[in-house]
């Protein structure tokens, strides 16, 4: 008796908000050009770049969508989604290269398991490009982060992921109020309907911020914006954002203060070597993957780094918890839900 034939593959629409990112969208969209799963559609959404980065899209065999203005990356994506036709949305940004068998990894998990709503990857310990001090330092404890956090996951990583399109109907549109997190959001409401996975059988190379003044503002703003949104739930998400993160940056903020005094004070020394101890002992395996990748006189230049954005962290989120108690608007900024959202 002949076996019957296979199911077919299914169509899986890639969406890729693009903003100004000259730079990598030709590897981006080059690194979708070779993969290996079929069929598949491209949806590039340009978010109002004036750049030029749109126009080196267009020269792809992409469906090219330009936002009337910019709407941040929430907006773009459900722009994206609203014309694609695929049955599983991949996610991918576009400073984000994938590897070939990214997309057909996501679909075999999907096939593998069919409850689960969403598969997000895991960026290489190498960068897209060659990059500087902060960009080495943001690249390794992103995919450290992310890689120590594998298996199921409330926090989403859009930048680099697969999500069922019946899902992500399900959970409801990104708020495209939300500018900065969206992810968390969106996540949030698809994780309580469907289990979510982060896996290192979906893989790219990410190329991050490379200046320190930038990488800490968005630290900042992002840390403030997530206050609301950890109260209203009385938990953090699961996956990379663990007890011994919390302590650490904490303590991170400690040595920091202690510093000045400490020049002058003994005991104030006493509080920040203490504290900064604390602060490498709480996510030690970081540290250790640090050293054996590059060793000494690097792991000293990405604890230095880790320690300011950890302060500017704990300096975020006082000043949500600030806001918090002053207005009532951003008490509930995550309680209204976007149209077509349940």
């Amino acid at each position: 008796m002949t076996p019957p034939p296979p199911p077919p593959s299914p169509l899986v629409s890639v969406v890729v908000p693009l903003h100004n990112d000259r730079r990598s969208i030709d590897l981006c969209l080059r690194s979708l050009a070779a993969q290996s799963h079929t069929p598949l559609e491209v949806v590039v959404v340009d978010d109002a770049s004036t750049d030029g980065s749109a126009e080196l899209a267009a020269a792809h065999p992409v469906t090219l969508i330009r936002a009337e203005r910019n709407g941040g990356p929430g907006a773009a994506r459900n722009l994206g989604v609203h014309h694609s036709h695929g049955e599983i949305v991949f996610f991918l940004d576009a400073d984000l290269a994938l590897h070939p068998d990214a997309v057909a990894e996501a679909v075999a998990v999907f096939a593998e398991n069919p409850s689960y709503g969403a598969v997000f990857g895991i960026p290489d310990k190498e960068p897209l490009f060659a990059e500087t001090l902060v960009g080495q330092y943001r690249i390794l404890q992103y995919h450290y982060w992310r890689k120590s956090a594998e298996g199921l996951v409330s926090g989403g990583f859009y930048a680099l992921g697969a999500v069922r399109r019946t899902a992500f109907e399900e959970a409801g549109r990104f708020n495209p109020e939300l500018r900065q997190t969206e992810e968390i959001d969106h996540a949030e409401r698809l994780a309580a309907r469907r289990p979510m996975l982060l896996t290192s059988r979906v893989r790219g190379r990410l190329s991050d911020e490379s200046r320190m003044r930038p990488l800490l503002r968005k630290a900042f703003v992002r840390s403030r914006l997530r206050v609301p949104f950890y109260l209203g739930r009385g938990r953090a998400m699961q996956g990379m954002e663990t007890g011994g993160r919390a302590v650490a940056s904490v303590l991170a903020a400690l040595s920091v203060a202690a510093l000045p005094p400490a020049l002058w004070w003994p005991p104030a020394a006493l509080v920040c070597v203490f504290a900064l101890a604390g602060f490498v002992l709480a996510d030690l395996g970081q540290y250790r993957f640090v050293h054996r990748e590059r060793g000494t006189p690097f792991l000293l230049w990405f604890t230095l780094a880790h320690l300011l954005v950890n302060t500017v962290v704990v300096a975020g989120l006082a000043a949500g918890l600030a806001q918090y108690a002053a207005s009532g608007r951003f008490r509930h900024l995550y309680d209204r839900v976007p149209a077509g959202a349940p």
